[in-house]
C-alpha cells in the first residue's frame, strides 16, 4: 500500500536492504516530502552521486521548512564524496559555512581536489565551530566533545600522513583510537591507514589494527572505495607476514571483484617474486597485459623490472620497447639508452635515440624537448665514435637556431676530427673576441660561495719588505730534505742484514723461543698421554706409596712392601715447623690485644 510506502522503505533502509529500499520508493505512486528525502540518502549510499545531487537540489528548491541546514549539509556532503571518489571538480553551490559539518564536507571536498593547505585549514575551522556549539550545551561533557571532534581529528591526520608528516599523524591516529569511538567505519579508516604507515614494519601492531577493519557493520558505513583499499593492505600485510595461501586467497578474491584492476596482479607477482617463482611471476604478468591492453603499461614496467632483476637487461629493454605509449618520452628514452649502454649495444641505444627524434618530428618538430634530444644524441655519438652520424645531427640543430655559438662551437669541434678545412670555413661564424667578452667581477667571483680558490687579502707592506716582495714574489722556495737518522749501533764494514724490515717470526734464521723444562713436561699432549718425565710424577713407582688395587701376578710385590706405613697415616714431614709458625703468628696478635 502506498500508505506505508515510507515505512516499509525506510525499514529496508535502516536494514542495510538499499536495492529494495530504493525498488520500493520507485513503485510508490505519489512522491512525498518525505519519501524524496530518503531518496536522496538511498542514492547517496548507492554511490549515484550526480542523481542524488540532482535530488536534494529540488529538495532545497522545493521546500521551507526547519530541515533545510540539514539539506544544504548532505548536498555538500554529495559534492565531497564526487571530488573524493569520483574525482568530478565540485561546483560552488554557495553555501554558507556556518556549522562545523558544512566546514568538514568542504575540507573534504578540498582534499579530493589535492589542495591539502587549504582543506587544513577548513578543519581548523570546523573544530572550533564544534567546540563552540557543543559547549552551549550544558548536557554535553568534554568527552562528548573529543567523540564529536574525532572524525575531524581523523582527517587532519590523514592530511599530514599525506605531506609526509607520518610521525605526527600515527600519534593523531593513535590518539583517536584511545578514545574508543562508536564508529565502526571512523575506526576502521583509522586502522587502515596505520597499517599503511606501518608498511613491511611493525608487522604485529598492523596485525592488532586489521581487526579493527573486521568489525560487525564496517561495510554498511564505507564506500565501496575505501573497503576495497583495506581488502589490498590485508593482501599486502598477509604477504609481509609470509601467509602466502592468505595473500594468494584474499588477491584472487580482489581480482574477481574488479577484474581490470592492477593491484591484485601486482600483488600476486610480488608473492610469487618472494618465493623466487620469477618466471610464472613474469607469465602472470604478460597474461594480464594481453587480456587488458589499456593497463599494459604499468604492467610492461613491473615485467621489465622483475628481468632486470633477474639480469636479463636485454630482454627488458624489448619488453620497455613494445610500450609504444612511452617510446617518445624523455625518461624512457634516457632508460633505454642507459641499459643498451651497460650492454655496449651501441647501435640499438642510437636506434632508440632516432625513433625518438622522429616522433617529435612527425607531432612536436617545436618542442624543446626535440632539440634537447637530437643533442643528447649527438653527444651519445661523439663519445662512442659515431662522428659523421654526430655532425649530422649537429647541423641540424645549428640550421634551426644559426645564432646558438653553443652549438656551432661543438660543430666545429666534431668537424676538427673528420674535415680540418671545413672546421677551418665553419670557424668564421665564431663571433669575435671583443664581443664575446663577458663583464665579470674577478673579486665577486674569487669571494663567492664555493669558489676552490680563496684569494687572500693583501697585507700592508712598507720599505724593505715591499722591494723584496716585489723582487722575490716569483720565487720559490725549495723544501730542504733531512737525512734520515742511522741506529746508534751502525757498523758500516758490516753488510746490513737483508730481512731486517721482515718482522722476527718471518726470518728464515728464527727458530722460536726457548721455553723452560718445567712447563715443556706438563699439559703437553693429549689427555692420557705420558711425557719424558712422567716417570718421576707417578706415585705408584715411588717405595712410600703402594698400588691402589692389586692386579693379577702381583701378590709377591705386594707381600714385599707389606712392612711399609701406608700414606694416610704418615705424618707430613713439614708439620712440626707449620705448628711453630702458627704459634709465632698467634704471639704476635696476641701482643696488640692487649
Amino acid at each position: 500500500s502506498d500508505i506505508i510506502a515510507f515505512e516499509k522503505a525506510y525499514c529496508e533502509y535502516r536494514l542495510n536492504r538499499i536495492e529494495n529500499a530504493l525498488k520500493t520508493i520507485q513503485g510508490a505512486s505519489q512522491q512525498t516530502d518525505k519519501l524524496k528525502e530518503l531518496y536522496g540518502q538511498v542514492l547517496y549510499r548507492l554511490e549515484r552521486y550526480d542523481d542524488c545531487l540532482t535530488a536534494y537540489r529540488d529538495l532545497i528548491r522545493n521546500s521551507q521548512d526547519e530541515y533545510e541546514e540539514e539539506r544544504k549539509t548532505n548536498l555538500s556532503a554529495v559534492v565531497a564524496a564526487q571530488s573524493t571518489w569520483g574525482k568530478v571538480m565540485p561546483e560552488d553551490l554557495g553555501l554558507r559555512e556556518a556549522t562545523y559539518e558544512l566546514c568538514y564536507n568542504s575540507a573534504c571536498a578540498l582534499i579530493g581536489q589535492g589542495k591539502l593547505n587549504e582543506a587544513m585549514k577548513k578543519l581548523q575551522k570546523a573544530e572550533e565551530l564544534c567546540r563552540q556549539s557543543l559547549s552551549e550545551d550544558s548536557d554535553v561533557t568534554d568527552e562528548d566533545i573529543e567523540a564529536e571532534l574525532a572524525i575531524i581529528h581523523g582527517q587532519m591526520a590523514y592530511i599530514m600522513q599525506l605531506q609526509g608528516r607520518t610521525e605526527d599523524a600515527l600519534q593523531l591516529y593513535n590518539q583517536i583510537i584511545k578514545l574508543k569511538p562508536t564508529d565502526v567505519g571512523l575506526l576502521a579508516v583509522i586502522a587502515n591507514n596505520i597499517i599503511t604507515i606501518n608498511k613491511d614494519q611493525n608487522v604485529f601492531d598492523s596485525k592488532k589494527k586489521v581487526k579493527l577493519t573486521n568489525a560487525e557493520g564496517v561495510e554498511h558505513k564505507l564506500s565501496k572505495k575505501q573497503l576495497q583499499a583495506i581488502e589490498f593492505n590485508k593482501a599486502l600485510l598477509a604477504m609481509y607476514t609470509n601467509q602466502a595461501d592468505q595473500c594468494r586467497k584474499l588477491s584472487a578474491s580482489l581480482q574477481s571483484q574488479s577484474p581490470e584492476h592492477l593491484l591484485p596482479v601486482l600483488i600476486q607477482a610480488a608473492q610469487l617474486c618472494r618465493e623466487k617463482q620469477h618466471a610464472k611471476a613474469v607469465g602472470l604478468l604478460q597474461d594480464f597485459a594481453d587480456q587488458h591492453p589499456a593497463n599494459a603499461a604499468e604492467i610492461k614496467l613491473t615485467m621489465a623490472q622483475l628481468k632486470i632483476a633477474q639480469g636479463s637487461v636485454t630482454k627488458a629493454c624489448m619488453i620497455l620497447r613494445s610500450i609504444e605509449e612511452l617510446q617518445h618520452k624523455p625518461g624512457m628514452v634516457s632508460a633505454l639508452v642507459t641499459m643498451y649502454s651497460h650492454e655496449e649495444d651501441i647501435d640499438s641505444a642510437i636506434e632508440v635515440f632516432t625513433q625518438a627524434i622522429q616522433w617529435y618530428q612527425q607531432f612536436q618538430p617545436k618542442s624543446p624537448v626535440h632539440l634537447s634530444l637530437i643533442r643528447e644524441a649527438a653527444n651519445f655519438k661523439l663519445k662512442h665514435g659515431r662522428k659523421k652520424e654526430a655532425i649530422s645531427d649537429l647541423e641540424e640543430l645549428w640550421k634551426q637556431n644559426p645564432k646558438d655559438v653553443h652549438t656551432l662551437a661543438q660543430l666545429i669541434s666534431a668537424y676538427s676530427l673528420v674535415d680540418p678545412e671545413k672546421a677551418k670555413v665553419l670557424s668564421k661564424h665564431l663571433p669575435s673576441s671583443d664581443a664575446m667578452s663577458l663583464k665579470v667581477d674577478v673579486d665577486a667571483l674569487e669571494n663567492s660561495h664555493g669558489a676552490t680558490y680563496v684569494r687572500k687579502k693583501a697585507g700592508k707592506l712598507t720599505g724593505d719588505n715591499q722591494q723584496k716582495e716585489q723582487g722575490q714574489g716569483d720565487v720559490k722556495k725549495k723544501k730542504k730534505k733531512k737525512k734520515g737518522k742511522l741506529p746508534k749501533n751502525y757498523d758500516p764494514k758490516v753488510t746490513p742484514d737483508p730481512e731486517r724490515w721482515l718482522p722476527m717470526r718471518e726470518r728464515s734464521y728464527y727458530r722460536g723461543r726457548k721455553k723452560g723444562k718445567k712447563k715443556d713436561q706438563v699439559g703437553k699432549g693429549t689427555q692420557g698421554s705420558t711425557t719424558a718425565g712422567s716417570s718421576e710424577l707417578d706415585a705408584s713407582r715411588t717405595a712410600s706409596s703402594p698400588p691402589t688395587s692389586p692386579r693379577p701376578g702381583s701378590a709377591a710385590a705386594v707381600s714385599a712392601t707389606s712392612n711399609v706405613i701406608p700414606p694416610r697415616h704418615q705424618k707430613p714431614a713439614g708439620a712440626p715447623a707449620t705448628k711453630k709458625k702458627q704459634q709465632q703468628k698467634k704471639k704476635k696478635g696476641a701482643k696488640g690485644g692487649w
